[in-house]
């Protein structure tokens, strides 16, 4: 997952298809592309601030998925790095949830069932082709060329010189 979003603009304009949650420049690209060829999960921003006070006041409930990931890091499966700064941030030191400021464990049941639709559009070569087609194709706004093109117009006021 990617927090500026300006990767996430490469990977469209190159084809690559999206998971990701509505939030910066995934709800930019998502109009742009199409929601069909972009796979979405997690809360809204407008959702976030009720879940974090939810969160505070200890009414989030685990999903039991989540709790198994968390324990499969916990049993040393990925090696004997210390995890616990990981988990923390997680779970916080006052109990499951309060330390969750990403709202990771509200997202990863969302997160789940958009990667299962991942996988069964992948099977269909056919449909993933043609969203990474209109992935690319619905990406033009992002383009370096399009932004220098604006920027000489409507900021620097010069006009583009044609090379020869």
């Amino acid at each position: 997952m990617e927090a500026s979003g300006t990767s996430n603009m490469k990977f469209a304009l190159n084809g690559c298809l999206i998971i990701g949650t509505l939030d910066g420049a995934n709800v930019e690209i998502r109009e742009e592309i199409g929601e069909d060829n972009f796979f979405l999960f997690g809360a809204t921003a407008d959702e976030v601030p009720q879940l974090r006070k939810d969160r505070e006041n200890g009414l989030f409930k685990p999903d039991p998925r989540f709790e198994e990931a968390k324990q499969y890091v916990r049993s040393g499966a990925f090696g004997s790095y210390d995890y616990n700064p990981l988990l923390d941030s997680l779970e916080g030191n006052s109990g499951y949830g309060r330390g969750d400021y990403f709202l990771v464990g509200h997202d990863f049941p969302s997160y789940m069932d958009a990667q299962a639709r991942v996988d069964e559009a992948y099977k269909d070569r056919k449909r993933w082709l043609k969203m990474s087609i209109m992935s690319t194709a619905g990406s033009g706004k992002f383009s370096s060329d399009r932004t220098i093109a604006q920027y000489a117009k409507e900021i620097w006021n010069i006009e583009e010189c044609r090379v020869p």
